[in-house]
């Protein structure tokens, strides 16, 4: 089991992937669409560039707006390529959108990626909802492919957000306390920013700026 896992990881650093993890998919799991039953996931993730987050201010700007879709357009292309390495083992495999809304309602996706990645080691859940990776804090973005491949899972992380308080004092929406994230408040927020003539979509990126995995 451990020499599939090594195999995966090393297709992977084809792609540039050094963030990659491994889970069972939980039993209460909320997955969308996807009829069939796999019962793991593969997870991995790119850093954003500390450059372009930079850039922003109390708002999205239009570079970050590219940056973003360029980062999930690249972790779609190597999810697909991985699916079809998986596949190619006899096994299934399904990719899921990085950034794809299923529920325009509940602004939910196929699947929680920060919800895998948490169950795969990847870090731990901060106060901004987000995942918190131990050396790029909230600054990456991740993506998930489902699978029968069988392998044991990574160890979950049980970490959580010491006495910073970055993410709070940052909030344009003021939607983030020490009890966690307010998504109906952060929700309003995003749809202002998708408003601004050239963004278009629902991205804000103060917080992830700011948190960095440095208290």
């Amino acid at each position: 089991m451990i020499s599939v896992k090594k195999e995966i990881r090393e297709f992977l650093k084809h792609y540039n992937t050094q963030i990659v993890g491994f889970c069972t998919i939980p039993e209460n799991a909320e997955v969308l669409e996807i009829n069939e039953k796999l019962f793991r996931a593969v997870v991995f993730g790119f850093p954003l560039s500390k450059s372009v987050l930079g850039t922003i201010k109390d708002r999205p700007t239009l570079i970050y707006k590219h940056h973003y879709k360029t980062i999930n357009w690249i972790l779609d292309q190597t999810a697909y390529h991985c699916a079809q390495y998986i596949e190619s083992m006899g096994k299934k495999a399904i990719p899921i959108p990085a950034s794809q809304l299923i529920n325009w309602k509940t602004h939910k996706g196929h699947i929680s990626h920060r919800a895998l990645a948490h169950e795969a080691g990847l870090g731990h859940i901060g106060r901004s909802g987000l995942l918190i990776h131990p050396d790029f804090g909230a600054q990456v973005r991740y993506v998930s492919i489902l699978t029968d491949l069988e392998f044991e899972p990574d160890e979950k992380t049980n970490g959580e957000c010491s006495t910073c308080q970055k993410c709070i004092t940052a909030c344009p929406a003021q939607a983030i306390t020490e009890n966690g994230v307010d998504i109906k408040r952060c929700y309003e927020k995003l749809c202002e920013f998708a408003s601004i003539r050239g963004i278009g979509q629902h991205i804000c990126g103060v917080c992830v700026k700011v948190c960095d995995g440095r208290n």
